[in-house]
């Protein structure tokens, strides 16, 4: 059996690292020096955890922001139904469409499911009919709307906790 280096195996998650995360998941401005002092650990070793599971994309660190509060009049979800054969080319479209921050392959009615947002309803219209519905292998979409985030909570931990 071939190994692969050390610096492109992927070693999984330790309870350091969940630890980690959990804290990450309350607040994401939290300094690598609080880290490294609630966990008993230097801050090199924060650090060299942190990028590690940023590059293996266990997480990311963003703002995570309220688009209805930024100016997007129009947010929501656009389920996707393709030909199947035709899936792969068909998200490497849909990751080209700015407006679109969310995509996922999913089970049950639909083949893709999607989140956006959108500053006017034109620019909804130009999205749905000018850009998705055009893409080979699209066969139908159905869009919902967001008319209020109710509850927003990022911090649900590890499968591992």
């Amino acid at each position: 059996m071939k190994k692969r280096p050390s610096s492109q195996r992927k070693r999984g998650l330790d309870p350091v690292d969940c630890e980690m995360i959990a804290l990450l998941q309350k607040d994401g401005r939290i300094p690598n020096t609080e880290i490294a002092k609630k966990l008993g650990i230097s801050e090199a070793t924060v650090r060299t955890r942190l990028n590690r599971l940023i590059a293996e994309e266990y997480i990311q660190i963003v703002a995570v922001s309220n688009p209805l509060k930024l100016g997007f009049d129009i947010v929501g979800i656009i389920r996707i139904q393709v030909d199947i054969k035709k899936i792969k080319r068909i998200t490497a479209e849909l990751r080209k469409i700015k407006a679109l921050w969310f995509i996922v392959q999913g089970t049950g009615g639909s083949d893709i499911y999607t989140e956006f947002v959108a500053r006017s309803i034109d620019e909804l219209n130009h999205m749905l009919y000018e850009q998705i519905n055009t893409i080979d292998g699209v066969i139908r979409t159905e869009t919902s709307l967001i008319l209020k985030y109710i509850k927003r909570d990022y911090d649900w931990g590890t499968g591992m906790d």
